[in-house]
């Protein structure tokens, strides 16, 4: 309801110097928060974008039951008990996805193209 009535006609702004890095990779920066080359049916549906979420599905479900409990459980319910494994946990989650950012993207959309 909120994205509704408080919906933004205007295109997304993104940093410069994101857009560029973006183009780097094969992705156009003016798609705004969905990409085409990572959110169209053309490349979901192609062998590597299906064994990337075939793989991402794995690796969400195992990290989940690994680490006793999803993101959000850890991160706003087990921080908020002060619980260490959850601290642990939600360190683990940024790292990992640092690594997504800056290592496992780049190279994933060099295999889509």
């Amino acid at each position: 309801m909120a994205g509704v009535l408080l919906a933004n006609p205007n295109p997304v702004q993104l940093n410069p110097q994101t857009a560029g890095a973006l183009q780097q990779m094969g992705v156009s920066a003016d798609s705004g928060f969905l990409p085409k080359e990572l959110f169209s049916w053309q490349a979901v549906l192609s062998p590597v974008g299906f064994l990337f979420l075939l793989l991402g599905g794995f690796l969400i479900g195992f990290g989940a039951r690994w680490a006793a409990g999803c993101t959000s459980g850890h991160s706003i319910t087990g921080l908020a008990a002060l619980q260490l494994p959850s601290l642990l946990a939600t360190l683990g989650f940024f790292a990992g996805g640092l690594v997504a950012a800056h290592f496992i993207l780049p190279w994933a959309l060099g295999l889509l193209r």
